[in-house]
């Protein structure tokens, strides 16, 4: 029974696969060709269906889902949003500052690519440890100080003065983790995470709203918002979340996304150390909003197309490049998940840093929307 069982779960899984796959098809043949130009109403009536579609698999599927998401749509999203963020100067006026950025990514995956085995002799060389162990102690400063050098790019544009408010960012970056700790860390454990694919899709959907002013988009932002609470209240039966394949589970703890489910879970129940059960009530409902987040995160950037106009910045040769990229890494997970996550987290990381003047830039915007007197224009 356990086998039958676990063969219809990977049946069901690959059906959801598919139905993903095509629908991001879908969204691609639709806004790519100009006598079926989706407008903005159109858009969001699509992305009202894929709330509810995203969520629907995550109840089913949570696991399963976020592995397939995050190996399928993730790279290339991570591919096509880069491409994106370049044609507009990473919203920074110019793209010198997109450099530090990277570095930030670079020394931000370091830690990761050294854990593989082609370094296992590299990592053998006392200073290398210490060195290794120093860029993984100071992950959070690395991702406080750009969230905090973005703000200032927005205010400053004098290079002297963006070098020093580098400087000041640090020490604010460094005293908030002494002083602190704990809001800082969750910050620090969010950004790259749930902040990025559930807070900011969120924020970029309101944006849409305020500006297109359409019924779907309003409809589309309380499904949004709603989610967190169809979750917490839905009736979970861990049960029926038994029998992971064990690509799926290998996948997962590979993944170390088992530490961002604990981080949430901390804020329901107390924990001492790592000592929780993930496949409990608790720990399913957090794994379905991780699948939910994602999945959607994933599918909104491929169904706005015809509106931010992403794929006009695609030469044939950059589709080649990305599709290519793209294929290589989709094999790599398939044959080893934890290796493919090693090789892309810098990729995923340039994505996620990059993005972070867009960010700040749309909470700027939607501030000065709410007359909020430091972001109101003069």
């Amino acid at each position: 029974m356990t086998e039958v069982k676990n063969y219809m779960d990977e049946l069901y899984k690959i059906t959801i696969a598919t139905l993903l796959i095509l629908i991001n098809l879908f969204i691609f043949n639709a806004t790519t060709q100009t006598n079926l130009e989706m407008n903005s109403k159109d858009v969001d009536i699509l992305n009202v269906i894929l709330i509810v579609i995203s969520l629907y698999a995550a109840f089913h599927i949570p696991f399963g889902l976020f592995i397939f998401s995050y190996v399928v749509l993730g790279p290339l999203h991570y591919l096509t949003e880069i491409n994106w963020l370049k044609e507009k100067e990473y919203f920074l006026g110019k793209a010198n500052w997109s450099y530090l950025f990277i570095l930030f990514a670079f020394f931000l995956a370091l830690p990761f690519i050294l854990k593989l085995s082609i370094f296992d002799t590299f990592m053998k060389n006392e200073s290398i440890q210490k060195y290794y162990a120093f860029l993984n102690n100071t992950s959070d400063e690395i991702y406080l100080i750009a969230l905090i050098f973005t703000i200032g790019l927005l205010y400053f544009k004098n290079k002297i003065h963006l070098i020093l408010f580098i400087v000041i960012s640090s020490i604010i970056a460094v005293f908030s983790l002494n002083h602190f700790t704990s809001t800082a860390m969750s910050i620090a454990i969010f950004i790259p995470t749930l902040i990025h694919v559930y807070v900011f899709t969120t924020l970029f959907m309101i944006y849409g709203m305020i500006k297109n002013k359409t019924t779907p988009g309003i409809i589309s932002i309380i499904l949004m918002l709603m989610v967190p609470l169809i979750i917490i209240f839905s009736k979970i039966n861990p049960e029926e979340y038994n029998g992971l394949s064990d690509y799926t589970q290998t996948s997962y703890i590979d993944s170390t996304f088992g530490g961002l489910n604990l981080e949430i879970a901390k804020w329901f129940i107390p924990i001492k150390g790592s000592d929780f059960n993930f496949l409990s009530v608790l720990g399913i409902k957090i794994q379905i909003f991780v699948a939910f987040a994602y999945t959607y995160h994933y599918l909104n950037w491929f169904s706005k197309t015809s509106i931010i106009r992403w794929d006009k910045t695609m030469t044939k040769s950059k589709i080649i490049t990305i599709l290519a990229i793209w294929g290589i890494s989709v094999c790599i997970y398939l044959v080893n998940f934890k290796i493919g996550y090693i090789i892309l987290i810098f990729l995923s990381l340039i994505h996620v840093l990059l993005e972070f003047p867009l960010n700040v830039t749309t909470i700027k915007v939607l501030l000065n929307k709410l007359n909020v007197p430091l972001f109101s224009k003069n």
